[in-house]
Parts: C-alpha cells; sequence; structure tokens
C-alpha cells in the first residue's frame, strides 16, 4: 500500500516543477522584452522641421530626434602639420 501514495508524491512534484519552469520561463521572456523594449531606439525618420504652408505638409508635433549633425572635426583636421 505504501506504493500508491509514492507515485502520487512524484506526479505531484513533476507537475510543481514543470509549473515552476514554466512559470520562470514567462519571467525570463518577459524581462527579455522589457530590456529590448528600454534599450533600443528606432532610427528617426527624417520628417519637415518647420510648419509648412500648403496643404498636406506637416510636421511631428515633438521630435525626440535631433536634427543630423557632422562629426566635430578633430585637431588633425583642423590643424594640419
Amino acid at each position: 500500500m505504501t506504493a500508491a501514495p509514492a507515485s502520487r508524491i512524484r506526479s505531484k512534484l513533476a507537475i510543481w516543477l514543470l509549473a515552476g519552469v514554466g512559470a520562470l520561463m514567462l519571467v525570463g521572456a518577459n524581462s527579455h522584452l522589457v530590456y529590448v523594449a528600454l534599450l533600443s531606439q528606432p532610427d528617426c525618420v527624417e520628417h519637415r522641421r518647420e510648419a509648412g504652408a500648403a496643404s498636406g505638409q506637416f510636421r511631428a508635433a515633438k521630435s525626440s530626434c535631433a536634427p543630423a549633425r557632422q562629426a566635430p572635426k578633430t585637431t588633425a583636421e583642423v590643424e594640419p602639420r
């Protein structure tokens, strides 16, 4: 009669282990999605910076992208030796 309770304990243990592994996978996948969402920045799209005078010309209400700038020149480029 001890065989029945032992197999029941093993099956309950297996179910709890599978549930725990599933919960860990769910937490890991969601944390990865949050990590990627916070650290990635999509490329900025070229758009009009000033309001257009013609109909159908729109601009971003509040652009989060800075206008494209050229890289500053190094001292070697400014002062040739």
